[in-house]
């Protein structure tokens, strides 16, 4: 658990640095297309995606370590 707060703390410290230029030119472009919303849905259903699966490995990890 340590270890996790950690990591999250030197991730939100770092956020400065990377959010230097606040003007992007395809984030302007994708916006003023309305295409930011079809990139924003398909990165937050990869990402469900990706959770739903760890979630069911995990739960046959368990059922395997029960079993034993």
């Amino acid at each position: 658990m340590k270890k996790l707060s950690l990591l999250l703390l030197m991730l939100i410290s770092c956020t400065g640095v990377f959010a230097a230029d606040p003007t992007v030119q395809m984030d302007d472009a994708l916006r003023a297309n309305g295409r930011i919303y079809v990139v924003v849905t398909i990165i937050a259903i990869i990402f469900a995606g990706l959770a739903i699966f760890l979630f069911a490995i995990d739960r046959r990890v368990r059922k395997i370590e029960k079993g034993n």
